[in-house]
């Protein structure tokens, strides 16, 4: 087991870090260590996600630093300042619509970024003759969609061969390697973990799930890309991050593991829950609301199914998701009704 002391999250304001950095402060009690968050604070990422951490853990436990982590001065800094010991590089451009209309920002953010993290903690961590210094550790998070598109059966184990296909994926797969490379050549200590589509509280709402949840409370239009049978598997971000957390504990150094539920859905029957749940909880006419599903031109290159074989987390951590669909739709949908400000 690691002693992980002094953390580096990067990218901790936007939605998978901030839900990471809340497990860990307020319901890990293994956890006693610092978390420094290092966040450029884009469009996707908020202080607010992270409203009450502050305020308890501030200055003791937490520590915010604003900034770019392609900035090596920067970096470098936190390093010192703080004594990092552990990066948890969650850090990346990630809307695959995004990427598709300006790639540039995802090469600089995803490749460039995790190539500065590297060199820094490399620099950090290397004593004078040249050994890795004592319980350092840098932990990767990637996506399932470097494996790429699947047909109707079979999941991609951590062995399957990469084939991104759109330049977000691309962008990670490149940084993946990177990070391996960095282990392989010069040993730095690291694990990564690759996982399946989140959704859960403080999701951008550009995101499918957060996306059609603000829409069908407003009233307004349900975009459905092409034929609407897109497969994902879907976990609870909750879940994803105690993931998390058992492999910076105990996971294998220079091992990479993949994070899924194993909860796969098209995305219009996921579409037809959610308007299903709402409709019961706020007292609408769900056949009304169906009207409103809006089948849109398909983006370039959307891959068809995503699906990973999380045998190795289970086996090798013990881990395996405890929140189940309905579960977590029903509490991602009772935070949006919320931040809208309406009446549970």
């Amino acid at each position: 087991m690691r002693k992980l002391t002094n953390l580096l999250v990067t990218g901790g304001a936007g939605f998978i870090g901030c839900n990471f950095i809340r497990a860990l402060l307020e319901n890990t009690p293994d956890f006693a260590g610092r978390i420094v968050n290092l966040d450029v604070l884009t469009y996707a990422g908020s202080t607010e996600n992270l409203a009450g951490v502050e305020e308890r853990f501030g200055g003791k436990r937490y520590f915010f630093e604003r900034g770019d982590i392609c900035d090596r001065e920067l970096v470098d800094r936190v390093f010192s300042a703080y004594g990092i010991d552990t990066v948890v590089h969650f850090a990346a451009e990630s809307h695959v619509d995004r990427s598709i209309l300006g790639p540039a920002a995802f090469i600089n953010s995803n490749i460039i970024g995790t190539f500065t993290l590297l060199e820094a903690a490399s620099s950090a961590w290397k004593g004078p003759g040249g050994a890795w210094r004592e319980g350092v550790h840098f932990h990767h998070i990637s996506t399932d969609e470097v494996y790429g598109s699947l047909g109707e059966t079979g999941s991609s184990p951590e062995d399957a061969p990469y084939a991104p296909r759109s330049p977000y994926s691309a962008s990670k797969a490149a940084s993946d390697h990177l990070v391996f490379a960095y282990h392989h050549t010069y040993g730095l200590p690291v694990t990564l973990s690759n996982c399946s589509n989140n959704y859960g509280p403080y999701q951008f709402p550009e995101k499918f799930i957060p996306l059609s949840i603000m829409n069908i409370l407003a009233g307004k239009p349900l975009p459905v890309y092409g034929d609407g049978k897109n497969i994902r598997d879907w976990i609870y971000v909750e879940d994803h991050a105690a993931a998390l957390w058992m492999i910076l504990r105990d996971g294998k150094n220079g091992n990479r593991y993949n994070v899924g539920a194993n909860d796969e859905w098209e995305n219009i029957k996921l579409l037809e829950r959610l308007i299903a749940i709402i409709c019961r909880k706020r007292g609408l006419d769900p056949l009304a609301v169906a009207k409103t599903i809006t089948f849109v031109t398909d983006r370039p290159g959307h891959d068809r199914r995503y699906a990973l074989d999380c045998g190795k987390i289970r086996r090798e951590l013990g881990w395996r998701p405890k929140t189940g669909l309905e579960e977590g739709l029903e509490r991602t949908i009772d935070f949006y009704v919320s931040r809208a400000g309406l009446d549970p």
